[in-house]
Formats: C-alpha cells, sequence, structure tokens
C-alpha cells in the first residue's frame, strides 16, 4: 500500500508519546496502534506494523533489566516459550479474522482494556510479603504468559499492564523481578507476532523503523523525567485516545 507524508506526521509524533507514557506507567501501546489506525493505515497493516516499533524499543528497555538483573530466571524461561506459542496463535487468529468484523471485536475490548488498565493498583509498593510457593509461581507466569501472549498477537495494547498486574498480585512477584520478567515476555510475544505478520506481508517498513527511532526517543525522555504524578497526568491522555479511537471506529 502506499505511504504518505501525512502518515509520518501522524504516527511518529504519537508514538514518541506512547513511549514517554510506556516509560512513565505503562500503557504506551494504547496509543501507539490508535496512532497508525489514525494514519488510516488499514488494521492488519497498523496491528503488523507497530509490532516493529513496539519491539525495537522493548528490546532496548529489557536488555536495562537483564543488565541489572531483574529478571528470575528460572520462571522466565518457560514463560517466554509459552508466550511465543500463544503469541503466534494470537497473530495468526487476527489475520484470519475479516478486518471489518476486527473492528466490531475493537468496539468491545477498547471500553474494557480502558477500564482494567485505569483502575489497575498502583505497582510502586513491594509485594514481597505473603510469597507463594515455587511452583503456584511456575503455573501463575506459564499460564500468564501464554493467554495474555494470545492476546497480543491478536491485538496488544495493554499486554505489559496486564502482566506486571497478574505477576505482582496473583504471582506475588517483587515489583523489580515482575518488571524485568514482564519485559522478557512482551518482548516474546512482539517477535513472535511480528514474525508472523512478516511472513504474511502486513509490515510497512519504511514507516515501522521511523515509528521506531520516535518511539526510542520516546523512552529514553520519559526514563529521564521526575513526575511524581506521572500516573496521574499520563491516564488522562490514554483515556482521551482510546474514547477518540472508539468513537472513530463507531463512525466507520
Amino acid at each position: 500500500m502506499e505511504i504518505t507524508l501525512e502518515m509520518f506526521l501522524i504516527v511518529c509524533p504519537l508514538v514518541f508519546l506512547a513511549g514517554l507514557v510506556d516509560s512513565i506507567a505503562g500503557g504506551g501501546g494504547l496509543i501507539s496502534l490508535p496512532a497508525y489506525l489514525f494514519a488510516g493505515v488499514p488494521l492488519h497493516f497498523s496491528i503488523g506494523t507497530n509490532k516493529l516499533s513496539s519491539a525495537i524499543g522493548t528490546t532496548i528497555s529489557t536488555y536495562r533489566y537483564c543488565k541489572n538483573k531483574f529478571v528470575d530466571w528460572k520462571v522466565a524461561i518457560p514463560s517466554v516459550v509459552l508466550a511465543l506459542i500463544g503469541s503466534t496463535i494470537g497473530a495468526n487468529l487476527a489475520l484470519m479474522v475479516d478486518e471489518k468484523v476486527m473492528k466490531y471485536i475493537l468496539i468491545v475490548i477498547l471500553p474494557i482494556i480502558a477500564v482494567y488498565v485505569m483502575r489497575g493498583k498502583s505497582m510502586k509498593k513491594d509485594t514481597g510479603g505473603n510469597l507463594l510457593s515455587r511452583n503456584k509461581v511456575y503455573l501463575i507466569a506459564c499460564l500468564a504468559s501464554f493467554f495474555v501472549g494470545a492476546y497480543d498477537g491478536f491485538y496488544g495494547p495493554g499486554t505489559g499492564s496486564f502482566l506486571i498486574l497478574i505477576f505482582t498480585g496473583l504471582a506475588r512477584m517483587n515489583i523489580k523481578v515482575a518488571s524485568g520478567n514482564t519485559k522478557l515476555v512482551n518482548l516474546a510475544s512482539n517477535i513472535a507476532a511480528l514474525a508472523t505478520f512478516l511472513i504474511n506481508g502486513k509490515i510497512l517498513f519504511s514507516l515501522g523503523i521511523t515509528a521506531a527511532v520516535f518511539s526510542v526517543a520516546g523512552h529514553y525522555v520519559g526514563s529521564g523525567l521526575v513526575m511524581k504524578n506521572g500516573h496521574k497526568v499520563v491516564k488522562p491522555i490514554i483515556l482521551l485516545v482510546l474514547a477518540i479511537l472508539f468513537i472513530k471506529v463507531i463512525s466507520e
């Protein structure tokens, strides 16, 4: 399909904002995917191209967590494998569903995601107490990685928020370890979905790679900001973007 200058002008600033938001409070995908849809990119191409830019940004942040040893590898390795499987299944399901049907699905998914992510508990407190047995942690982490990975392959936004809520709330992981494992699982699901959309020719490389540069810049700037009320600032932005997309989908 033809890529226009207007697409770059719409997508790149919003993807930068998504990176900024993601580095402060998570949920950047709730802005980056709608950015492609706002620009008039067909839904399947939007999901595939968003996977390209988000995978590059996630790789950088994942590296930082691994370097600082914020990963429980014994839990992470099986979680990553199941996330790869789940995401591949989800991406193939997305490609099988007609774009018009996908938009009807969005009408249902968008409000649910908005409510769930916006009402998510703050992740600033350590959840060191009330620890579970290792077997239960494995089970919860692996099941979450498979099903959330499948969702990530099918659609995507909110994946990181869902994972970290489950890892800290149900698996009772330490917040730093939960964040590191979330990044690894998210990266795995991104790569699996990216490969699926790539094989099926649903990626706009020039737009995706350019957007990735803006995503990395957003993450870099956001991580350097000291924002005590970061969550209060970004949540209204995410809600506004979701509301606009919801109206756009219904109007079409």
